[in-house]
């Protein structure tokens, strides 16, 4: 879309997104406009016969002008129609037309020239998403018997289709309600192109380094030594008009003119040369793009101007962007051998996928790496994140069978609830290890397309804890527990046994591991410093054949080197025989130290052929220190991976239509927003099957005594003041009053109490449950989106923080466990010999909570305080809701790069 073009009114910017398609490609979805009249013309006329009459039911071989009038002005609400395109052409249309209140019919038509890449997958996606903001619940279609793709299309959706058959035409009619199957599809959509999308990054044919020269240690001539170097198998260009060859590679003027298909163009060029390579390598087809260079959006305004260009321009024209400012693209596999980096020698190959952002934290994680002989599988640097992001990493190491687990150095997160969603999925299979200190307005470097989190740093360590991620502070411990979850079988469990030679080192450990959680159940056992191996060994046999432990930590101090090469190769030995995890502390020392002569042990797969297994080499650490908290977060991964991960939350109750249109219809009268009280805020929770009581505002101990009446005895009279519910030394509330002189004496004892304060507006609510009083909040973050928190109301909340966080979607795991999460939750499990509430109920209404902030957007902030959980139930007695126009979410429920 030209971005000097008039809008029509209405026109709905937020629909915009750009997807990943089944090829690996890049597609741009956005609204129809009334000036797409020729562009869709010309895409109707190179449409086949077949495809027109699969479409219209008729030989139509031109669009009249009424036809393309009415195809390209829609309302953008009861008639909305969505265009993908490519390099400015309409390459899929989709669209649909409400029926009734309810439902509405759709209609999808996509070029022959693009068919097979998911397009219609992807407009039916977003268009339900949409109908579904508009009131709409169901789909219909009228398919030709013969459109077996459309059909397909429907059916492969993991929605509920009915089909009938009337005339000769098949008519669909499917709810857009997600399902769990639904939701799944999209998911494992999205996953698999974004996965083959940076697989053709990672492992090219041909790569093209453009400006790369003769001048000796510029960028682009070192990063073309360093493929050739490192045994790249593919073909390698250089790129300068200047040059015939480049450290005896052929140089071109162009990408274009290079007489091959390049999938992958390393740039090393001023910036004011970027937006003409970008042109050219898209006239070239080139699929992705590795931007070393600096100078973009790090340096100012007219670089983020800039990188702004270049995305738009790679991604209409189907490009994937990694960089600028980005170290570079690693892979050590024996097909590929790619570094296209600027490290000067090509890493180890083992089973690790590295993925950092700035170009010295890349220097520094491989380094490390090397240095402990763990080996690399892929690594990434993303630099200014322009475009492909850890997200996009995660989703190729979900397939890639080299890699063994994933570490994540985080200067900036733009999309948290994608990487919580994609970080929980790799999770399952392989573990994740991240370096991020938290999310907050400090360190966020320069250049990155970050959106400011407003709620507590806290929310990110929670969000990852929630998606299965191992949370580490700095590169060492990454790669500390790498270590262990590489080439050490998971822990079965939390006891552990310790050996020694040394009795002060095996109690340090000792202490150090109960400090941890882990559960001693053999040891410390320690021998002499100076006794014979063959007394370690026997020591050590005993702890490897314990039934009671699951780990064993080894703590050896040699008094010569020659021993400690003999005690490796004995731990080794014994560790063969046994299932246990075992880490080893060698003071010193630090790395993986490979079993003898490089063995291998070997296991047989499904076509007969043997493969190597991971090799269960020893983790050394240089304290004991490092050894156990390696050892306790590997144990805590194998916990979460062996827990139950839940299931979806019902959605028994909740009429999302009906909260659309009480909320729809505050904000057309408040377009700017607007805070519903406790009374206001009651229609939108019902519709979630969220029961809030009654209360009646009081200025006068008469109307104190009829609202009494009418709601029925006993009942409490409260201060509204936000400063009296907020001192608890001012006692704001009299409880428990069963008749009308009971509300009389309690209204003016806090009217004569409160007078001071000037606070004279009160209410009267029926007598609660005894019971725990606690709050449940949701509020719209700018960065992390819908954000759930729970705690027990009073001190520990206000003053002590004691307060849970969860990021929605949640299922009913994630919401007993944010329960539990909090330090005061053993107030809820019957404390002091009071009974324990009711867990189930407090459990449904944080959950109606979660969900309603989920579906919701224009919710910007839910508050529910008190929320009184006692053994019969909970009873919600307060709620505030502010509303604001929606914001637009980084991950939305339609597939999108963001």
């Amino acid at each position: 879309m030209d971005e000097v073009e008039a809008l029509p009114p209405g026109y709905p910017t937020e629909w915009e997104a750009d997807v990943v398609l089944r090829d690996g490609s890049v597609g741009h979805v956005r609204a129809i406009l009334p000036s797409d009249q020729e562009a869709l013309q010309r895409f109707h006329s190179r449409q086949s016969d077949e495809s027109i009459y699969l479409r219209f039911f008729a030989p139509l071989r031109e669009l009249s002008s009424r036809d393309l009038h009415r195809f390209t002005n829609v309302d953008y609400r009861d008639r909305v129609a969505l265009v993908v395109t490519h390099r400015g052409e309409v390459i899929g249309i989709g669209r649909y037309d409400r029926i009734d209140a309810h439902s509405a019919e759709v209609a999808f038509n996509i070029s022959d020239d693009f068919q097979g890449r998911g397009i219609g997958s992807v407009l039916l996606e977003h268009l339900a998403d949409i109908a579904r903001d508009m009131g709409l619940t169901s789909f219909e279609a009228e398919v030709l018997p013969q459109n077996q793709k459309m059909l397909r299309v429907f059916a492969d959706a993991g929605y509920v289709v009915a089909r009938r058959v009337e005339d000769g035409i098949v008519q669909v009619h499917f709810d857009i309600e997600p399902t769990e199957k639904s939701e799944s599809v999209r998911l494992a959509r999205e996953h698999r192109a974004e996965s083959v999308s940076i697989s053709a990054l990672v492992a090219p044919k041909v790569i093209a380094v453009v400006g790369a020269g003769r001048t000796p240690g510029s960028v682009g001539r070192e990063v073309l030594r360093h493929l050739r170097d490192g045994g790249f198998t593919g073909q390698l260009y250089a790129v300068n008009p200047a040059v015939q060859d480049v450290l005896g590679i052929p140089s071109h003027p162009t990408v274009s003119a290079i007489p091959a298909q390049v999938d992958v163009a390393v740039l090393a060029m001023r910036p004011e040369y970027a937006l003409d390579v970008v042109e050219d390598c898209a006239a070239a087809g080139v699929h992705g793009l590795v931007i070393l260079s600096a100078g973009f959006a790090e340096s100012g305004k007219d670089g983020q101007k800039l990188e702004k260009r270049m995305l738009r321009l790679a991604r209409d024209s189907g490009m994937r962007i990694v960089g600028p400012t980005s170290f570079g693209l690693i892979n050590t596999a024996d097909d590929v051998r790619m570094n296209a980096s600027l490290a000067p020698r090509m890493v180890p190959a083992g089973h690790l996928g590295l993925f950092a952002q700035s170009g010295p934290l890349g220097v520094a994680v491989l380094d490390s790496a090397t240095r402990r002989s763990l080996g690399i599988s892929t690594f990434a640097s993303a630099g200014n994140r322009l475009d492909v992001s850890g997200n996009d990493l995660m989703q190729y190491w979900l397939d890639d069978e080299r890699t063994r687990a994933v570490g994540l150095y985080l200067e900036s997160m733009g999309n948290p609830r994608k990487f919580s969603r994609i970080a929980r999925r790799l999770a399952m299979s392989k573990p994740v290890i991240v370096i991020k200190a938290g999310a907050s307005k400090y360190g966020v470097p320069p250049g990155h397309r970050v959106r400011q989190a407003q709620v507590d740093p806290v929310a990110f360590t929670a969000m990852l804890a929630q998606a299965g991620v191992v949370h580490v502070d700095d590169i060492h411990q990454m790669f500390d527990v790498a270590q262990v979850l590489i080439h050490q079988p998971e822990p079965a469990g939390r006891r552990v046994a310790i050996v020694g030679n040394s009795v002060q080192l095996s109690a340090l450990t000792a202490q150090v591991a109960e400090s941890h959680g882990l559960i001693i159940t053999h040891g410390p056992t320690s021998v002499d410093a100076e006794a014979p191996l063959d007394r370690f060994a026997k020591k050590l046999r005993k702890a490897f054949s314990d039934k009671d432990a699951d780990s064993v930590i080894i703590c050896f101090t040699p008094p010569l080197r020659r021993s400690e090469a003999e005690a490796i190769a004995m731990i080794h030995e014994l560790a063969d025989g046994s299932d246990k995890t075992v880490v080893a502390t060698m003071i010193g020392a630090r790395g993986v130290a490979a079993r003898p002569l490089g063995e291998h042990r070997l296991s047989e797969v499904s076509d007969g052929d043997q493969i190597p297994e991971p090799t269960r080499d020893l983790p050394l650490y240089m304290t004991p220190e490092d050894a156990v908290r390696a050892l306790a977060a590997a144990t805590r991964y194998a916990e979460w991976r062996r827990k139950d991960k839940g299931e979806p939350l019902s959605r028994s109750g909740i009429d999302r239509a009906g909260a659309h249109s009480v909320i729809d219809a505050e904000l057309a009268e408040h377009p700017g927003g607007e805070h519903l009280s406790h009374e206001d805020a009651q229609r939108p929770l019902a519709t979630y099957g969220i029961d809030l009581w009654s209360r009646v505002i009081v200025r006068t101990a008469d109307e104190a005594v009829a609202a009494a009446d009418r709601l029925g005895y006993p009942v409490v009279v409260k201060s509204l003041s936000p400063i009296v519910r907020g001192q608890s030394t001012l006692q704001g509330v009299r409880v428990d009053l069963g008749n009308a002189t009971a509300v009389r004496e309690a209204y003016d004892s806090l009217v004569d109490r409160l007078a001071a304060y000037d606070l004279a507006e009160f209410a009267v609510q029926r007598m609660a449950h005894s019971g725990v009083s606690t709050v449940v909040t949701g509020t719209e973050d700018p960065l992390f989106g819908p954000v759930v928190t729970f705690a027990v109301a009073g001190p520990s909340r206000d003053l002590l923080r004691d307060i849970g966080y969860a990021i929605p979607p949640l299922n009913d795991v994630d919401v007993q466990e944010l329960i539990d999460s909090i330090k005061a939750a053993p107030l809820l499990q019957g404390y002091k010999g009071a009974p324990p509430v009711h867990r189930a109920a407090l459990a449904d209404v944080i959950a109606r909570v979660s969900m309603m902030c989920d579906d919701l957007p224009e919710i910007a902030s839910i508050i529910l305080n008190p929320v009184v959980a006692h053994p019969g139930g909970v009873d919600v007695l307060g709620a505030e809701i502010e509303l604001a126009p929606p914001a637009k979410r980084k991950d939305i429920r339609r597939r999108a790069l963001t």
